[in-house]
């Protein structure tokens, strides 16, 4: 992957080590650190809305299932999630797993071009529909959603609103404020970092958002998402970004 540079140099200095040094355990806290806000800054985000994953399917399957988890163990049932029929697998298959657990999900159509209707969408939100989730850019047709008016649309609504921007982070400009998204997947080998790691944006502010964590273990990023930290998988998606965010700037 790409990178690979700034990879090793943590690697090298035995951070994995129970003897580590305490400097290089602090190297490794900076530097996961850092990597936290040159993703954050990709996206607009700040570094504390940003939770480590494996990749973009956990991601995917932390922010539907993680939502629909709380929604269920605070209105005491199932609720219902909307989405479009071209969504990547990961979020397609989520929604399924929710469905046979008695959620409902309303699945969009898309018209010839590959885009969703936002007159469509506003028509099938409920009182109990708990997320919106639509892609940024199709994985297969490279089709860009209207992920401002989307957004838009959720929060008038009060729903939370997903997307997974996988591909397009590091092509086109994300500003997650200003297209109000509540959750956002990141991959890093979709943008030249390392296969194996990916972050969820969660949004912080109010109104709150609760995303039940779906792996327990020693409540690592902020009790959503148990597990040692990979910390050079980790490096290497904050550099990629920060090489994507100044690419955009400069007009790539």
């Amino acid at each position: 992957f790409g990178n690979n540079h700034q990879c090793t140099a943590i690697v090298n200095v035995n951070l994995g080590s129970a003897h580590a040094a305490l400097n290089e355990i602090d190297a490794a806290r900076e530097a996961v650190e850092t990597a936290r806000e040159q993703v954050a800054n990709l996206i607009g985000g700040t570094a504390k809305e940003l939770v480590w994953t494996s990749g973009a399917t956990e991601s995917n399957n932390l922010a539907i299932k993680g939502v629909a988890k709380y929604w269920e163990r605070n209105k005491g049932g199932p609720g219902h999630i909307i989405t479009p029929l071209t969504e990547h697998k990961a979020v397609l298959d989520s929604c399924h797993a929710l469905e046979r657990d008695g959620w409902e999900v309303t699945w969009l159509e898309v018209d010839e071009g590959g885009r969703i209707s936002i007159d469509d969408l506003k028509a099938q939100i409920r009182d109990n529909t708990a997320l919106v989730s639509v892609m940024f850019a199709n994985n297969e047709i490279g089709v860009i959603q209207p992920i401002a008016e989307i957004g838009a649309a959720c929060k008038e609504a009060g729903v939370l609103f997903h997307c997974d921007a996988v591909q397009a982070l590091g092509r086109v400009s994300i500003d997650v404020r200003a297209m109000n998204i509540d959750l956002l997947s990141i991959s890093g080998h979709k943008m030249y970092g390392p296969k194996g790691i990916g972050a969820l944006y969660v949004r912080r502010g109010r109104p709150r958002i609760r995303v039940e964590a779906l792996i327990d273990g020693g409540g690592h990023e902020r009790g959503m998402r148990s597990g040692t930290l990979p910390v050079h998988q980790i490096v290497g998606l904050g550099k990629a970004a920060e090489l994507a965010k100044a690419d955009l700037d400069n007009g790539g």
